[in-house]
């Protein structure tokens, strides 16, 4: 049965900032892949029915696996709801991810729901995936970084 995983994080960065790494494709390149992956970001088409191909590359190994998906909703500093499918046919299926964020006092809270992990990826591997990506994401959107300096 296809697994899910849910994520939750308070990061100290406005909601805006961090609506806008997830549709970057720089940004996307430097904070999704978890520890030990390169990421490239083939294409990306950042609007609803638009969709992206990226691949995410194992340092050690060379070996790469690609995936691409379709924005299913996106509204600017609120919520990013989109499908992931693996090219390799021995990782069947869609998933879909729903990133919803909201402002708070000290910054911005994030959820994160990703279902339809197909059965032969361990659940944890990508809840233990997604903790490293956003310790990558917070390190990108929280600096607040002068445009002089």
């Amino acid at each position: 049965m296809p697994g899910t995983v849910t994520l939750h994080r308070v990061l100290r960065a406005p909601s805006e900032r961090i609506y806008r790494a997830f549709l970057d494709p720089e940004a996307m390149a430097k904070w999704l892949p978890p520890h030990g992956f390169t990421g490239k970001v083939h294409e990306m088409d950042a609007r609803v029915g638009g969709g992206y191909r990226m691949s995410f590359t194992n340092f050690g190994t060379g070996s790469s696996h690609s995936f691409g998906g379709t924005y299913l909703e996106l509204v600017p500093g609120e919520k990013l709801r989109y499908n992931d499918q693996f090219d390799n046919p021995g990782l069947p299926g869609v998933m879909e991810v729903t990133v919803t964020l909201k402002s708070v006092m000290c910054g911005t809270e994030v959820h994160i729901v990703q279902q339809g992990i197909p059965d032969v990826i361990p659940v944890e591997f990508c809840y233990l995936g997604w903790q490293e990506s956003l310790t990558l994401l917070a390190q990108l959107v929280e600096p607040n970084i002068p445009d002089n300096a």
